[in-house]
Order: structure tokens, then C-alpha cells, then sequence
């Protein structure tokens, strides 16, 4: 029998109306798109709630939990753990961010120093910023979040459960702690690359060579040391002596792609990830949570403010690191302890 869709839609019969009825689906379609879309981006973006009533509802339903027992419920549960950090935990500990106002070392912000060319231009006014940095980093200590996590990582352990710390600090304060599985995705303060050989290598000399002794202050009235090249550090490899450079990844390079892959795999076995004092604006780090997210996984996030992916995290917890994450860490009631 002939289709009777078409008379009443006013089409014609045959190919032609099966042509328009195709258009008025895809129209259809596109119409339910673009209104999704609409929809997702209001509801996580942080746009201005909207006037209807609806759409506010939609937008409340958006907003992430603060209940520390009902986080404690699906943190006592989580097998796999990952702990995603950033400057934040370390500015409990005194570590300047060296971002936004006041992020200066003498006259520069990190993004002026940071970066290969400006090593090429002046390689010691970036080994003097960096010197400033070890020896700074040489006299701080964990703080209680540093603490927390690595307290929970061994406890964890015991009961067949796994933690693993992603972190963008170059600072080794996790390590310092007792962290054991640590992804450092920038680099270290603690490391060094030779420029000729390649080699990396773990470096705490204190100062790092004789020449930047009792250099990189941060004092904007101080002049630079313009340390000649062959007295800045130098590679110990036999037959190299090449100029080495901080193992930490500068503006413009990218990441190792080996440590990406390790992060890749930990995420994508995580029920549970915390993201823990981090602006979720320094790419690709800001990807991570929110694709762990996007699959259901719970995350957390334990921030002083709420951040551009705030809204699409199960929990907030606002406040300094030290303060909210050891409660959120400690041992549940239900934890069998061997």
C-alpha cells in the first residue's frame, strides 16, 4: 500500500516526497543539536543563569556537591585514585606561583623567562631565575595536603588500592612527602637536561655551580649577573662538559609523551579523581578531569575558588588544600586496616 504521509503533509508522492521528508528530519535534527548544545554550554560553562524558570533548574542541577560525608561515601568505595595537582597545594608551603599580580621575579613574569628562546637570548638571567627557585624550594616543606595525600597513598596501598598523583609543580614537595606514585607532567626544579647530549639527571647541588652562588635574587633593582656561558652549568658526562638547562617543560614545547601516556592510562582506570589546587586553565592538565568526568567518573575538586570547569566536577570543596583535603583523606570507618 501506498505511504498516506505525504497527502497529508501536503508532499508529493514518489522520491520527491521521500526527498522532503529526509529534509524536514535533518531540520529537525539540527534544531535538536543546536538546543543541546545551548543547553550543555549554559548548564557548564558558567554563563549567567537565564531568566526562565527551566533553564535556572537546569543550571542548579549543574552545581556541584560540598557535602564532605556524602564525598567520603564514594572516596571509601574507589579503587583507583587520581589526584590531580597543581600551584595551589604548594602555596601553603610558601611557593610563589609566579602567575597573576604581583608574579614577578625582578621585573619578569614566568612566561618571560620560561621559554627556549629567552635561554638562547640570556641563558643566565633563566639559570639565575631558576637557581633563585632550587634554593628557595630547598627550604620549604610539605604542607598538610602534601601530607594527606601521601599518607593515603601508603595506607591505601595496604588494602589493594591504588593512588597515583598527576601534578603540574616542578617543586618535588609530593615526593618530599613520601609520594611514590608521581607523574610529573612539567618537569623538575631538581633536574637537568644537557643541551648537547641530552642526558637527564637529578641535580641537588646547592648552589647548582660556582658561579650562580649568591645569585637570583628577585630584588627588581637588581642587575643580572651576566654569568659568562662556559661558567654556567655544565654537563658531567664523559666527553660532553655541554651546557645543561632545567629538565622542566617551557612555554611553546611540549610534553614528554611517555609520562602522557602513563597519565592517559591512569585516568582512564580511575573511579575517583581529585583535582587539587589547580586554575584548570593551563593546557592539557585542564583537559584531564573534565574528560574523566565526561564518563561518569566522580571528581572533586578542592580549590580556593571555583575555577571554569567547577561546574562540571560531582563535588567542590572551596578553602585552602591543607585545611579541606586532610578530612576528605583520612581513614573512612570502613577501611579494613591489615
Amino acid at each position: 500500500s501506498r505511504c498516506r504521509l505525504p497527502r497529508r503533509c501536503g508532499l508529493r508522492p514518489g522520491a520527491a516526497a521521500a526527498a522532503e521528508i529526509k529534509n524536514y528530519k535533518v531540520i529537525l535534527m539540527s534544531l535538536f543539536q543546536f538546543t543541546s548544545r545551548r543547553l550543555v554550554s549554559q548548564a557548564y560553562c558558567g554563563l549567567k543563569p537565564p531568566s526562565s524558570k527551566k533553564q535556572r533548574i537546569c543550571l542548579e542541577m549543574a552545581r556541584p556537591n560540598s557535602n564532605m560525608a556524602d564525598f567520603r561515601e564514594v572516596f571509601a568505595k574507589a579503587k583507583h585514585i587520581a589526584i590531580i595537582t597543581g600551584a595551589g597545594v604548594s602555596a601553603e608551603s610558601g611557593v610563589p606561583t609566579f602567575r597573576g599580580t604581583g608574579g614577578y621575579w625582578r621585573k619578569w613574569q614566568a612566561q618571560d623567562l620560561a621559554t627556549p628562546e629567552a635561554f638562547a637570548r640570556n641563558s643566565s638571567r633563566v639559570w639565575e631565575f631558576y637557581h633563585y627557585r632550587r634554593e628557595l624550594m630547598l627550604s620549604k616543606q610539605p604542607n598538610p595536603a602534601h601530607i594527606a595525600i601521601a599518607e593515603c597513598e601508603a595506607r591505601l596501598s595496604k588494602q589493594g588500592r591504588s593512588v597515583v598523583v598527576i601534578t603540574q609543580n616542578i617543586d618535588e614537595l609530593h615526593r618530599k612527602a613520601g609520594t611514590k606514585h608521581l607523574l610529573e607532567i612539567h618537569g623538575s626544579l631538581f633536574k637537568t637536561r644537557c643541551t648537547s647530549c641530552g642526558n637527564v639527571a637529578k641535580n641537588y647541588k646547592s648552589p647548582i655551580c660556582p658561579a650562580l652562588a649568591g645569585k637570583g635574587a628577585p630584588d627588581p633593582e637588581i642587575e643580572d649577573a651576566k654569568i659568562p656561558v662556559e661558567n654556567l652549568p655544565r654537563c658531567e658526562e664523559q666527553g660532553c662538559n655541554g651546557l645543561l638547562r632545567p629538565h622542566v617543560v617551557w612555554f611553546g614545547e611540549t610534553l614528554n609523551s611517555d609520562i602522557l601516556t602513563e597519565v592517559e592510562n591512569e585516568l582512564e582506570i580511575c573511579d575517583l579523581c581529585l583535582v587539587v589546587g589547580t586554575s584548570s586553565v593551563v593546557y592539557p592538565a585542564a583537559m584531564f578531569a573534565p574528560q574523566v568526568s565526561a564518563r561518569g567518573v566522580p571528581v572533586a575538586e578542592f580549590n580556593m575558588q571555583a575555577t571554569p570547569a567547577t561546574n562540571r566536577f560531582r563535588f567542590h570543596f572551596p578553602g585552602p588544600c591543607g585545611t579541606t583535603l586532610p578530612p576528605a583523606l583520612a581513614r573512612h570507618e570502613t577501611e579494613i586496616i591489615s
